[in-house]
């Protein structure tokens, strides 16, 4: 399928009439998640896939129209990977590493994202969002013919939430009327306007930018190369910035930064948004425009992500500037680090105030998200005329004297957040590579024909590299599996340089999140046995 097919006008998950509108009372479900974008659907894939039951509601029937998110960073690809879909994204997406920064009409540097061998993923790729989201819901119907307890409600909107001790309620609006049903969680995943955020009354705050831009989805044939295109004060935007993006299907995305005062239904029609292009492309090119948008943006979050029974990820419980590919990357963390957690504390293997640890990771990770969006936006639209003329002047530094290059930030783009000072994490006890210091994601390396991360999985995991351990470790309940590699062996010298730095053997404890929790040159059953408590929130 492909988007001459249109798919984002084929309902992909139709209301059906459900069991739970002809009972009498409330059923309860052990999950509910409310919202059917790709935060929504990423969550419920992990839970289901590791047998927690889960129901997700949305109060529309199909994927999201216009390609929105657009680009997709090396870690959420990983993340996809675990959930059994992130193929099917690679396979349809435009790879691409290289990001080039013109000003004026001059290139001034280009940078490679991943310039480092043995990654299965490349540093990015590029989307339409109706894609991303079709493949999530087919990897739902892959699971439901698999036994899998997952349940899509289309057209099933909340209208009602109470947050009570031990259970959320929810009243449940559809064609054929509204009905109650009960969870023992509620995860609210319904984005940066979160219905469920309002209806609880709960706090929203940060900074609000005037800067309004335009995004146009253009379906053109074009030699351009597959990168990342910006452009500061450019000819056809003059005192504005540009950005380009290849996507799939001959589709490109480009944004135009338009000003403060402007009439954003005026700027949306066609007649008005067609020369600004082609003084863009040129007067000759062919084009046909799939889908316009006007955004301004905020930098904001919630004091917290986790209230009573009741826990938020993705927009709703954070929102940043389009710069950098933040949002649905950042969205993904989030419930890569939930899921896992979420299910432990439901079999009664951790207690429920590992929750706690969901806030304090998460809430580190859009505080770092919105300090970089909010200095890429500073630096993009300076908001006095000696801020433009000193970014300016870096702009012509960079283009000459590489130490300016770093100065210059037309959107630093998406990372991993690493969690430093985790009250999961365990004190590094390793002369180890600062990449993957305890809280720290990990890497990739090659092995053979399979890579590290395939093999990591999405279990607790002892790696042992050129160190002796048990084949596994069984600590009040939690399974600990060994996977054991050798650096000797590896003649690509990735595994020593990623994993052992100045050490000559080590061993990792590894969360289920493919986070490092512990690391010591050598296997201590005492330590790594409390090293796992800690990462369980028992110690």
């Amino acid at each position: 399928m492909n988007a001459e097919n249109k798919i984002f006008e084929v309902p992909l998950y139709a209301y059906e009439r459900s069991p739970d509108q002809d009972n009498e009372a409330a059923v309860r479900h052990p999950v509910v998640i409310i919202g059917a974008g790709p935060i929504g659907l990423g969550l419920a894939i992990d839970l289901a896939q590791q047998d927690v039951p889960v129901v997700i509601l949305d109060d529309n029937d199909k994927v999201s129209f216009g390609s929105r998110a657009v680009c997709y960073a090396k870690r959420p690809l990983e993340i996809l990977d675990r959930l059994g879909c992130g193929q099917p994204m690679v396979d349809k997406g435009v790879e691409w590493n290289v990001g080039k920064v013109f000003f004026d009409e001059r290139k001034i540097y280009e940078f490679d994202l991943l310039p480092e061998d043995g990654h299965e993923r490349p540093a990015f790729i590029n989307l339409q969002q109706y894609y991303f989201e079709e493949y999530l819901v087919n990897r739902v119907r892959e699971l439901q013919a698999e036994g899998k307890a997952i349940e899509i409600r289309g057209n099933n909107k909340v209208s009602a939430i109470g947050n009570h001790a031990d259970h959320a309620t929810l009243e449940v609006d559809t064609p054929e009327g509204p009905y109650n049903i009960e969870a023992d969680w509620l995860i609210a995943c319904d984005g940066a306007g979160s219905p469920t955020r309002q209806m609880l009354g709960l706090d929203f705050v940060g900074r609000v930018f005037e800067d309004n831009f335009l995004i146009a989805d253009v379906i053109m044939e074009a030699d351009f190369p597959t990168e990342r295109w910006f452009w500061f004060d450019p000819p056809f935007n003059k005192g504005q910035s540009a950005l380009l993006h290849k996507q799939p299907d001959n589709v490109w995305r480009i944004d135009l930064q338009l000003g403060w005062d402007i009439d954003k239904e005026e700027e949306k029609k066609p007649e008005n948004v067609i020369p600004r292009l082609k003084a863009m492309l040129g007067e000759d090119v062919q084009f046909e425009l799939e889908w316009v948008s006007i955004y301004t943006f905020q930098c904001r979050r919630m004091e917290k992500f986790h209230h009573g029974r009741v826990i938020f990820a993705g927009d709703a419980a954070h929102q940043v500037s389009p710069f950098g590919a933040r949002g649905a990357n950042s969205g993904l963390q989030d419930t890569d680090n939930l899921a896992w957690k979420l299910k432990l504390v439901m079999d009664g293997m951790a207690p429920e105030s590992l929750l706690d640890s969901y806030d304090m990771e998460r809430i580190h990770g859009a505080d770092e998200n919105i300090m970089n969006s909010s200095r890429s936006t500073d630096f993009i639209t300076p908001k006095s005329e000696m801020s433009r003329i000193l970014r300016d002047a870096v702009l012509d530094l960079a283009e000459q004297h590489e130490f300016a290059r770093p100065l210059v930030n037309a959107g630093r783009l998406s990372v991993p957040c690493t969690y430093d000072g985790s009250p999961l994490n365990t004190a590094d006890a390793l002369d180890g590579p600062e990449r993957t210091r305890p809280g720290s994601p990990c890497p990739d390396v090659k092995l053979g024909d399979d890579y590290l991360l395939r093999q990591l999985g999405d279990k607790f995991t002892l790696l042992t590299i050129d160190a002796d351990a048990p084949e596994s470790l069984d600590e009040d309940g939690i399974e600990v599996t060994r996977l054991a590699l050798s650096a000797k062996a590896d003649t690509t010298g990735m595994l020593k340089a990623r994993y052992l730095g100045n050490e000559d053997s080590a061993v990792y404890l590894i969360r289920p999140d493919q986070h490092v929790a512990a690391r010591r040159p050598s296997f201590d059953e005492n330590l790594f046995r409390a090293a796992i408590r800690r990462a369980t929130g028992k110690e």
